[in-house]
């Protein structure tokens, strides 16, 4: 079942179609039948008309049409009728655009990863060395001051 607002979605898409299906004088047949289960695998929206020998509504085409394929109804205007059905053919190609549109894993540069862990290595060091110097640095005034203290 579709909302409203999909429902207006596909109407609004399926104002540029061409009529792709018929519906003539012997109404709603097996050929109708399967050129609409052919035309929603490979479309998922299909426009159609009724003629007027046809001796039925557009609505009661689409209404049979929809029952025996699994479609939903989007609208019917005047002879004009637009079913909707997901086509999992289609789906398979949108994820197979999706995936090949998806960003690719970067080129890694190993000079500059290279570069990038020699300066963290020497910065360690560095900070290392500093600390090494403020502890050393503090042992000697403790040391200073005991024998300050001492005399």
């Amino acid at each position: 079942m579709l909302t409203s607002k999909q429902r207006a979605e596909l109407r609004a898409r399926a104002n540029g179609l061409e009529i792709t299906l018929m519906v003539g004088k012997g109404g709603v047949s097996e050929q109708v039948l399967a050129e609409a289960e052919i035309l929603l695998d490979s479309h998922e929206l299909v426009k159609g008309k009724v003629l007027e020998t046809a001796m039925m509504t557009a609505r009661e085409a689409s209404d049979a049409v929809c029952e025996a394929t699994g479609a939903d109804g989007v609208s019917t205007a005047g002879g004009t009728f637009v079913i909707w059905r997901k086509s999992a053919k289609l789906e398979a190609e949108r994820r197979t655009k999706e995936q090949a549109a998806a960003p690719k894993k970067k080129k890694v540069n190993p000079v500059k990863v290279g570069r990038q862990r020699r300066k963290a290595a020497a910065k360690a060091e560095k900070e290392r060395r500093a600390q090494y110097f403020h502890d050393e640095a503090v042992k000697a005034a403790i040391e200073r001051r005991k024998q300050f203290y001492q005399d």
